[in-house]
Order: structure tokens, then C-alpha cells, then sequence
């Protein structure tokens, strides 16, 4: 179904390919010379294709929940919105071709280096779109947040229903993602995340629904502009450090420290914090209770891994949503770390990334107040 959604897709580019001809010479101008003209003027995004949903084909256009991610080439993809034409130059590269829940740090890295080099051998390219499943797109933002050298636009979109449903999301947030990555008012935001015409920062964006369109939003911070129809709109900007302001180069390394995620909850077991701390983890976020708080249990645990300079960094999540996790002489006296506002995932990425560098608290505390 979706070769025939290409198909008729591209059908109706070469109509208005022909109606564009018929108009041109009427008026006595060289096709050839207005195409050359046009192209010129538009932006080069590079697509960086890795699956997901948005690559997914079902058995009908129906099967909105059963289908397989990471079944389509992101060359598919662009080809089948010849709008697209209108608003860039486009090449894609495929990256990988995987649903993203089996997304990991091998492919972060490569992503980062290969956006990295990207902007440093093309100055011609005015930004950078990743198609990706949306199960873990944030956590993929975040790290290239972190991770990417330039103030260019990097856009990560996805979509909710695979390509072949009634009623697919991914042709329209596709085109609005290579808008705002083409936009010059887009440059030094940071990665951004563009689905349902919305624009979020990588910072705050999380998956907040199941199956619903609009799932991607920023809790109380809010989204940072939209992309209508007229025009791509920002309202707002994180103040936090990234991309090219941010410290952090992961160019030449291979593979990341180990961080774990431990949920808390109502009279917890310890043995998985025994497990982590066996398994050699460099880092455990935990997703605290309340405003990050852990039981007795949790803490006198964390202790018994050993000394505070070989055990894993601990860093103190919540489990809420929203709202700022703050440090507490308490927590701090044993040795944690407060995580601020980022979601337990968010704040897993930013430990992984500053283990590369150090494992002193105090550097890593500030390092937790600045991103």
C-alpha cells in the first residue's frame, strides 16, 4: 500500500511538473533556468533516516498498533511528500533501520559524528532532520543536545501511526520538521523535537501518550513555537547550555559509562541496587518519590555498595512529571546528586555523558545545573 501511496504521490508531481511547463512557455521563459534559479534559493537538510514508526508498515491502513517499525528507507519517506521540493534541497542518508526501542548508545554516537561532520565539510547545509521511532526520540535528542558542536538546527520527528495507516501523521511532520530545520530563525535553539505541528526543545520534551497524535510536550515549560502553515514560529529558548556552548565532546570515544534507572516506590526491594552495584554500573538515576526522595532501605543500600569514590554515581530523579529536583544536605552528605528538572531518562543521558569526563561530585553537580 504505501508503493502505491508513492506512486500516486508521485503521479501527482509530474502532473504539476507538466501544468509548471505548460505555464513557462507560454511565458517564454527556460524551464531548465527557473528550476536552477528555484533550487539555488532553497536550503540544503541533510535526513538522517533510523526507522521507527514513521518508517513502519502495517498490514492495512487500519493497523494502527500492529505493524513493523524500521520498514521503510527515509528516501521512501521523502519521496512519497513532494511538497518537500518546495521548502529544501533534500539528502538522506540511512542510518540505521530499527524500531527505537531497541535505539542505543552505539547509534548516539554515530549520529553525533556524523552531524558533526556534516556541518563542519558542507557549509552549505542549513540543517539536519532524524527521523526516529518515538519511543526513545527524547533520549536520542538530549544526548545529541549535548553532543553536537554547532548552533545549526538538528530536528528529530517521528510520527504515531505508521506509514501505510488511514490518516498518517508522519508525511506532515516530516515537511514541517525540514521547514524548521531550513529556517534561519531555528539556529542556536538547540535539537529541537517537531511533531503535531509543535516545536519542542530536547531539554524538556517527553512522550506523554501512548498512541494519541499529540503526544510529544514539555510539562510546565511549554513548547517553543509551531509550525503553521504561514510560517515557522518561536516564542521561546532554553537558557541551558547545549550544542555548541556545551563542553562535551564525544568524538573520539566508542562507548559510554554504564548509567542504571531504578524506580522507588512503596516499600521497595533492595536487590536491584545490589544487582547494579555488581553489574559494575558507573551511574544509577533514581526515580524518586515525591521531589526525589528514597526509603531508608534505598539509602542504607547505596552505602553498603562500598566507598564512595568506586560505587556509582547516584544522581535523585522524580517519578512525577514536573517539577524541580533540589539538592538537600541530607542526600548530599551521602553523597547524591540532584537532578533538577530532567525526567529520569533525560538525567541517565546527562550522567552517561559527564562520566565520560569526571567522576568528581562537585563537577558533576555543576554540571547538572547547567543542562
Amino acid at each position: 500500500m504505501f508503493h502505491q501511496f508513492v506512486e500516486m504521490c508521485s503521479r501527482r508531481m509530474r502532473s504539476t511538473a507538466a501544468a509548471c511547463i505548460t505555464v513557462t512557455l507560454a511565458c517564454g521563459s527556460p524551464m531548465a533556468a527557473f528550476a536552477q534559479a528555484s533550487s539555488a534559493e532553497l536550503p540544503v537538510v541533510v535526513v538522517l533516516s533510523t526507522g521507527g514508526t514513521i518508517a513502519g508498515r502495517g498490514g492495512s491502513s487500519t493497523s494502527l498498533t500492529e505493524y513493523k517499525s524500521g520498514s521503510i528507507l527515509g528516501s521512501e519517506l521523502v519521496d512519497a511528500v513532494p511538497e518537500i521540493k518546495q521548502h529544501a534541497t533534500v539528502r538522506v542518508e540511512q542510518i540505521a533501520n530499527i524500531g527505537s526501542t531497541n535505539m542505543n548508545p552505539g547509534i548516539w554516537l554515530k549520529l553525533a559524528t556524523r552531524i558533526n561532520a556534516i556541518f563542519s565539510e558542507d557549509p552549505k547545509v542549513a540543517g539536519v532532520v532524524i527521523t526516529h521511532g518515538t519511543n526513545t526520540l527524547e533520549e536520542t535528542a538530549y544526548f545529541l543536545n549535548l553532543t553536537v558542536k554547532h548552533d545549526k538546527p538538528v530536528v528529530l520527528v517521528g510520527s504515531q501511526r505508521p506509514a501505510t495507516a488511514i490518516s498518517a501523521d508522519g508525511p506532515l511532520n516530516l515537511l514541517n520538521a525540514i521547514r524548521v530545520a531550513g529556517t534561519p530563525e531555528a539556529r542556536g535553539k538547540g535539537v529541537l523535537v517537531v511533531m503535531n505541528e509543535a516545536i519542542n526543545g530536547a531539554r524538556d520534551v517527553t512522550k506523554s501518550n501512548t498512541y494519541r497524535v499529540e503526544a510529544f510536550r514539555s510539562g510546565e515549560l511549554g513548547y517553543l513555537g509551531f509550525v503553521d502553515s504561514d510560517e515557522v514560529a518561536f516564542y521561546r529558548a532554553s537558557t541551558k547550555r547545549h550544542t555548541a556552548r556545551s563542553e562535551f565532546d564525544v568524538g573520539k570515544i566508542s562507548t559510554l559509562p554504564k548509567v542504571e534507572i531504578l524506580y522507588a516506590y512503596a516499600e521497595p526491594s533492595v536487590d536491584a541496587i545490589k544487582a547494579v552495584g555488581a553489574a559494575g554500573a558507573g551511574g544509577i538515576v533514581f526515580a524518586g518519590t515525591g521531589a526525589g526522595g528514597l526509603s531508608d532501605g534505598e539509602r542504607a543500600a547505596i552505602k553498603a555498595l562500598g566507598p564512595v569514590e568506586s560505587r556509582p554515581v547516584v544522581v535523585r530523579s522524580n517519578r512525577t512529571g514536573n517539577g524541580r529536583v533540589i539538592a538537600r544536605k541530607e542526600y548530599d552528605a551521602e553523597y547524591m546528586v540532584a537532578g533538577d528538572n530532567l525526567n529520569p531518562q533525560k538525567a541517565r543521558v546527562l550522567l552517561m555523558v559527564a562520566l565520560t569526563k569526571t567522576r568528581d561530585l562537585a563537577e558533576i553537580r555543576r554540571i547538572f545545573r547547567e543542562y
